[in-house]
């Protein structure tokens, strides 16, 4: 364990809008049952880009006690998520997209976290 500057997310805060997760180039957050949630803080380096999007304010940095910063675990996650646009595993919920096809966007929509593609949300926001 090491100190060094960490995300935290006050779930209190968070409406799980998943604007964070796109700004993670390591994939450390994750929208997991409506919330956005550090999935392992050894993939978050600390930057806090994810900070300046929340519209919640529900995202800080903190210094504590944590496991090491560790770059190879960040490269297993982004081939992990590779592998998933590859098959296909993201799909938009209207059109049935995936990334390979269409940028996707996390969404909340009804109480329930969601992946749109720029097609498909005029439709979503505008009914």
């Amino acid at each position: 364990m090491v100190n060094r500057m960490i995300v935290k997310i006050d779930e209190e805060k968070c409406n799980g809008c998943g604007k964070c997760v796109s700004p993670c180039a390591e994939g450390a957050i994750q929208i997991i049952n409506g919330k956005a949630k550090v999935v392992s803080e050894e993939l978050c380096d600390g930057m806090g880009f994810c900070i300046g999007v929340c519209p919640q304010d529900a995202i800080s940095i903190e210094e504590r006690q944590t496991m090491d910063f560790n770059p190879q675990a960040v490269k297993e996650m982004q081939e992990t998520k590779e592998k998933d646009t590859e098959t296909g595993s993201i799909h938009c919920f209207k059109c049935d997209r995936d990334e390979n096809e269409r940028y996707l966007m996390p969404l909340r929509h009804g109480k329930e976290s969601i992946w749109v593609c720029t097609r498909c949300l005029p439709a979503l926001i505008h009914g």
